[in-house]
């Protein structure tokens, strides 16, 4: 999923924002819990990039063997990327 910085850096202050109106944080520091957040959801937003990554690579080793198979590309695509969270324990 990608989701471009300024999405996510709005997202981050929104969710410091609501978690502050609802006294569910106290904080005198908004910027940096902001920040803090903002570099929380980038990191997890690059797992699925780099897992998407693999998936590319397994697909340009085995490319061959996937043409020969009829399977096509999105189908095989969702199959590895599946398996690779699950074996890696990620949850997307």
């Amino acid at each position: 999923m990608r989701l471009s910085r300024e999405l996510v850096g709005y997202t981050a202050k929104m969710v410091v924002q609501r978690l502050i109106a609802n006294e569910m944080i106290e904080t005198s520091l908004v910027a940096e819990v902001t920040e803090r957040v903002e570099r929380v959801m980038l990191d997890e937003l690059a797992i699925e990039d780099r897992i998407n990554e693999k998936v590319r690579e397994y697909m340009a080793k085995y490319s061959e063997e996937i043409r020969r198979g009829g399977v096509s590309y999105q189908e095989m695509f969702k199959k590895i990327k599946g398996e690779l969270v699950r074996r890696e324990k990620v949850i997307l």
